[in-house]
């Protein structure tokens, strides 16, 4: 018999999308133990396309990649920031946007261009769609996480090509996300960029349309 998802669960579903937040401000404390293989394996309940499960994820542990990691984020960053005019750069120059030195598990997660696994299946005529599995496995990731009471902040401001010499990766992987886990300083339910003034949501009906 399948499962009945009652009031209750849908009310909890709910409150779980509304709490997951794009985290930046970590504690230092390593997750429990067994926690993030047990984040992992629900993480890889996501679909892919053919089956495919595309994704693979590095553990950066070694400290010298991480401060690698560090060091080409912060270059990026001041790249990122002198291209706002003063008054979006002052405000851009206050945001977090990382928590790679507090946070206690680094994840590169890359998408593996020639898997053969899938045989191909529903990539013919959309091949990206091995990047947009790897993606919602790392959605399910993030709510997994928050289900747990741990973080995830996803960090764009890199560059893919550097990462994947920094951590030596096969060259058909394809970087999709670099992301810091850990149990987070602060509860929030509003996004972070929101707080700041940097940008709000808007709503949905504004961006449906009819054909």
């Amino acid at each position: 018999m399948p499962p009945v998802f009652d009031e209750r669960f849908e009310h909890d579903f709910e409150t779980l999308l509304h709490w997951r937040r794009d985290v930046r401000r970590f504690r230092t404390e390593p997750l429990a133990d067994g926690l993030l293989d047990r984040l992992l394996d629900l993480a890889d309940l996501a679909p892919s396309v053919g089956n495919s499960q595309p994704w693979r994820v590095v553990l950066v542990e070694d400290a010298g990649r991480r401060a690698r990691i560090l060091a080409g984020f912060e270059a990026e960053n001041r790249v990122a920031l002198d291209a706002y005019e003063p008054d979006k750069a002052a405000l851009y120059a206050r945001l977090k946007l990382a928590g790679l030195r507090e946070a206690p598990v680094h994840l590169a997660v890359f998408c593996d261009c020639v898997t053969e696994q899938g045989h191909g299946l529903g990539r013919r005529t959309m091949p990206e769609t091995l990047q947009y599995s790897v993606v919602g496995m790392i959605q399910t990731l993030w709510l997994a996480a928050r289900m747990h009471g741990v973080g995830v902040g996803w960090v764009s401001i890199v560059d893919p090509s550097a990462v994947h010499d920094t951590l030596d990766v096969p060259a058909d992987w394809q970087l999709v996300a670099y992301l810091c886990v850990g149990y987070p300083q602060e509860e929030h339910i509003d996004p972070e960029l929101e707080r700041e003034g940097w940008q709000g949501r808007t709503p949905l009906s504004t961006r449906i349309f009819r054909r």
